[in-house]
């Protein structure tokens, strides 16, 4: 059976691919859809190819938390995102939200107590 590009992932990215990262799957994608289906105010946050991965997008619900997957490239989340509805924002220009950041201390703090 030959793999689909449903999502256009090979199409989008074209023919670069990070040196040391796995491909981009469908489940990649599909699991942000769920994530966002399955949360309230979700937004998605674009992040640079850099050498060791590919670009990857990382969906943050309302409360801060949050998923990371690759996304090949960022028109590919940014499909997603329009199909979706959702804002979709780079994260060198914008930063992550702090509501990620109260997350992470958040579930620091319960991994801490006894």
């Amino acid at each position: 059976m030959r793999w689909r590009d449903r999502y256009g992932i090979r199409r989008l990215r074209g023919p670069r691919v990070a040196k040391f990262d796995r491909a981009v799957t469908d489940d990649d994608i599909e699991a942000l859809i769920a994530f966002a289906k399955s949360r309230r105010g979700v937004e998605f946050y674009v992040e640079p190819e850099t050498f060791a991965t590919n670009t990857t997008a990382v969906a943050v619900a309302h409360d801060g938390e949050w998923t990371r997957r690759r996304v090949g490239a960022p028109s590919v989340i940014h499909k997603v995102a329009r199909d979706l509805a959702l804002p979709v924002y780079d994260v060198q220009l914008t930063g992550y939200p702090q509501r990620m950041r109260d997350y992470n201390e958040r579930q620091k703090r319960e991994e801490q107590e006894p």
